[in-house]
């Protein structure tokens, strides 16, 4: 994609990738995760797009190479969140930080598409306003975070200070100090060694809005490294059928274990971006296992660990959490093979 930006006018032109693709479709990858498809197919029903400087209406309009698409951006949506009284599984709390245990389907921070029912508005509605200006408004007090369908342990920063000395030390990913944090994952097969690392550089998918494992001199490449161990293995000893794998990062890139666990081939179950090639691998599960697999709705991910000094004392911090209902449910599935 090229781009080109006036002060409310986006022109993009479509490459060899995008041709014969539908506008809305095209569109909306090119402005992911800001815009959804559904807002993009609202502003070309409005008339604020045009193929080739002509007016179109037609979401569903087919796309050729070379043709130039301009979009009228609507101003910026930066609302401040506000305080919900959404409830908090709080695991630790003094007057520098909180530590929670996050459900799976909990959305972080507000963003496009979510500007409620997000982590950050039950922290200001928990901590009152003694959040709303640390770490910027929209992401008051979040130093680090977990994808929305991923469980598990987080801290959250309610004092300036609290919140640069945790932004460094999760910046810096343990390397010169006691950060400690360790996930666990529900994958299909077993990987041929009991540990190893994953060292592959991340950058965006051909979709624009997933990542992928990429060349190391592309331009978007971000340096990525996850460590794993297999915990426990399902199924026939001779070809397992899945195994719960315990993985730590050197490096904390978006969906870092979903992509590094997929690309050794063994992705997360339940992940419906980077495992689909392996949904039908259900099928070879006896009932009601079959069943549970098929209807779990998230990636069978969770952070139980999370360990490192307390910003303001010192004192080593140690929060532990074992996995929620469903994938703990999940796994005695599993074990019962």
């Amino acid at each position: 994609m090229n781009a080109t930006a006036g002060t409310d006018l986006l022109t993009l032109l479509v490459e060899e990738d995008g041709a014969g693709m539908r506008l809305d479709q095209w569109l909306s990858a090119q402005m992911a995760p800001d815009y959804s498809r559904s807002r993009i197919q609202a502003l070309i029903k409005a008339g604020a797009v045009q193929i080739d400087q002509v007016p179109v209406s037609d979401q569903k309009r087919k796309l050729g190479v070379g043709q130039s698409v301009t979009i009228d951006v609507p101003p910026a949506q930066d609302p401040e969140p506000q305080g919900e009284n959404i409830p908090l599984d709080v695991l630790f709390e003094d007057e520098h930080l909180i530590v929670i245990n996050k459900p799976a389907g909990l959305v972080v921070h507000p963003g496009a598409g979510n500007w409620t029912g997000t982590l950050v508005n039950a922290l200001i509605h928990h901590c009152s306003q003694s959040l709303s200006g640390i770490g910027g408004v929209k992401r008051p007090g979040i130093v680090h975070r977990l994808d929305k369908d991923t469980s598990g342990v987080m801290v959250a920063a309610k004092t300036d200070q609290a919140h640069r000395v945790l932004s460094d030390a999760f910046a810096d990913h343990g390397r010169s100090g006691d950060l400690e944090r360790a996930y666990l994952a529900l994958v299909w097969g077993t990987p041929d060694r009991a540990t190893g690392t994953i060292d592959a550089a991340l950058g965006r998918a051909s979709d624009r809005v997933r990542r992928a494992v990429v060349r190391e001199t592309r331009e978007d490449a971000r340096h990525a490294v996850t460590h794993y161990a297999v915990a426990e293995t399902f199924g026939d000893k001779t070809a397992p059928s899945a195994s719960l794998v315990e993985c730590t990062l050197e490096t904390g890139r978006t969906h870092q274990i979903r992509v590094h666990m997929a690309h050794l081939g063994h992705p997360v179950i339940g992940d419906a971006d980077y495992g689909q090639a392996f949904r039908t691998k259900a099928n070879r599960l006896a009932e009601p296992l079959r069943a549970q697999v098929v209807a779990f709705p998230r990636q069978a991910l969770h952070a139980w660990l999370l360990g490192f000094s307390h910003p303001v004392t010192g004192e080593p911090m140690r929060f532990e959490a074992p996995p929620p209902a469903d994938m703990a449910a999940l796994l005695a599935g599993f074990r019962a093979l």
